[in-house]
Formats: C-alpha cells, sequence, structure tokens
C-alpha cells in the first residue's frame, strides 16, 4: 500500500468513478490508475469497486468504508506537511479563501489589506463560486477557509464561525415613485411594507446566493408572490438593470455606496427582512497554518460590530 494508491482512491470517488478524469488530475495514465487499484484490492483480499466489465459504477461496503479512512489518512499527511512548514516557513505560503462574489467584493477588501500588510510573502489566491461549490473546496482540500451565507453551516464535515450579520435593502432609481412613497410614509411615522415592494418587478440574486432563500420565505409568509424579473450573481450587475429602469433591487444592504451610486437610493427594509449570517468555515481535522488562522482572527474582528 502506497499514497499513490491512496491518492487513486479518493480521487475516483471524487471523480464520480471516471478513470480518465482521475488519470488527468494526478497527471497519469488511465492504464496506470486502473493497475494501482487492482494491485491495491489485490494485497487486501477484496474488491473495493462494484464493475460493469471494465467500468466502476460505485464502492462496495468495505470501499466505502476505506475510502472514509484514505480521506483521514490524506488529511493527516497534509497536516503534517502543515505542520513542518509551519515552523521552517512560518511568514510564506498559499493562503486559499474560498467565497461569494458579495463577499469578496464588499467586505472582505480591507481584511485582506490588513492581511497583506501583515504577511506580505503569503500569496493569497480568492477563489469564487456558489456556497456549494466553497463547501466542496473546503472539504476536498482545495481551500483553507470557506466564507458564505448559505450551506457551510449544515455541510458535514466543516466547523463554521459567525463572521458578520448583514440584512437586505431596496434600492431603485434616484426619484422612483417608491423613493418618494417611503419618504412621505417617514413623515407620517410610518415604513414601507412588503405589499409596496411586491408591486414592482423586481431584480436581485440567483437562488442559492447571498440570501435569496430567506427572502423568498419572507414574501411567502406574507402571502405574497412578487415578480422577480432578472436575477444576477452580483449586485454590481443587478444595480446596473435597476438604473436602466427594468425593476427595483434588493440587494445587501453593504452592497450600496452612496457616494459611488450617484444615481441610486436605498430603501431601509431592515424591519422587513430577517437578518442574514455569514459564516467562516473550516475543514473538521486539518491544521491550518497560523497565517490561515490570523486572516479568520481579522475577519471575526472586523464582523463582531456587525453581528446582530
Amino acid at each position: 500500500m502506497n499514497f499513490q494508491q491512496l491518492r487513486i482512491i479518493r480521487e475516483t470517488v471524487r471523480c464520480n468513478f471516471n478513470l480518465t478524469e482521475v488519470a488527468t488530475r494526478l497527471y497519469t495514465s488511465q492504464s496506470g490508475v486502473s493497475k494501482h487499484i487492482k494491485d491495491l484490492e489485490d494485497e487486501l483480499g477484496i474488491e473495493l469497486f462494484e464493475r460493469k466489465g471494465k467500468r466502476l459504477l460505485g464502492m462496495t461496503a468495505p470501499g466505502r468504508e476505506l475510502a472514509k479512512i484514505v480521506d483521514r489518512m490524506l488529511l493527516d499527511a497534509q497536516n503534517i506537511k502543515n505542520l513542518a512548514e509551519q515552523y521552517s516557513q512560518q511568514d510564506q505560503g498559499q493562503l486559499t479563501v474560498a467565497t461569494t462574489h458579495t463577499q469578496a467584493r464588499y467586505v472582505l477588501p480591507a481584511i485582506v489589506a490588513k492581511f497583506r500588510q501583515q504577511y506580505p510573502k503569503v500569496k493569497l489566491h480568492l477563489h469564487q463560486g456558489s456556497p456549494q461549490e466553497i463547501a466542496q473546496l473546503l472539504l476536498q482540500g482545495e481551500a483553507d477557509i470557506g466564507i458564505a451565507t448559505e450551506t457551510l453551516g449544515s455541510a458535514e464535515g466543516l466547523i463554521t464561525f459567525p463572521f458578520h450579520s448583514w440584512h437586505h435593502a431596496v434600492i431603485v432609481p434616484a426619484g422612483h415613485a417608491l423613493e418618494k412613497q417611503a419618504a412621505k410614509l417617514h413623515k407620517s411615522g410610518k415604513q414601507l411594507t412588503l405589499n409596496a415592494i411586491a408591486a414592482y418587478p423586481i431584480i436581485t440574486y440567483h437562488d442559492g446566493f447571498t440570501g435569496r432563500a430567506a427572502l423568498e420565505k419572507t414574501f411567502q409568509a406574507a402571502g405574497l408572490a412578487p415578480e422577480i424579473v432578472l436575477s444576477a450573481l452580483d449586485a454590481d450587475v443587478i444595480k446596473s438593470y435597476v438604473e436602466l429602469g427594468l425593476g427595483i433591487g434588493i440587494v445587501a444592504s453593504m452592497a450600496f455606496n452612496a457616494e459611488r451610486d450617484t444615481t441610486l437610493r436605498l430603501l431601509d427594509c431592515t424591519h422587513l427582512f430577517p437578518a442574514n449570517l455569514t459564516r467562516i468555515a473550516v475543514r473538521e481535522g486539518q491544521l491550518q497554518r497560523h497565517f490561515a488562522d490570523h486572516f479568520i482572527k481579522l475577519c471575526i474582528e472586523d464582523g463582531a460590530g456587525n453581528r446582530l
């Protein structure tokens, strides 16, 4: 038994039993992958995979148990490497942070700037993706830290920490009828209602991003079915189409900057929409380099004042 065989077992599962893809990811040949699997099965005296001819269909019961052990062994092997680098290269290395566009664009810049000042020799890689992709990158060991609002808190194999709380808000073009309505209500001591918002076409985030599920639940609980005419991954795109008059926007309030977004107006809706909690996640059992721990500390210190 050797580490290459263990890596092949892990990648075979990750690649949905496609040995061509396994070979590509491990920079070897498909025939070499097949031989390593057969040699390991012969050594152990059990079949690890279910087969149809030469094609792998899935894992046998002992294969599934072995896959769990392999994950732990390879994680510990990486931990040994991290431990060595912790002492031999204390301020050097690479840190991969997987996050969504909203967090990367509107929340992390100041934190990244502080981190870069303190660790100029650490190469920081920001990987943007969906919350589901972020969780997968963490579980596969391809990211050190994950930051997102959805998914991370419920994903098995991850440890999470609260980062910051935030609310959705409505954005409209300057002079929009809803802005005038909100101003009139404010003068009389009243606030905007969900009914007033749902009366207009809405532009907001894609499903699974930036609290979209929470938005839908809020409207559903009020018995409303707003017309969502356009959805996008990031607030900058949403704002562009709101400026064109295609609808009102619902975005994370942190995505609005009055000095930059001069043609738009932000309507406070904290009384209508529940708070969303963004989380920081790491893989359970993974030894983090000290600069990764420090990045998390910077995030938590920055987010402490924004938590509800």
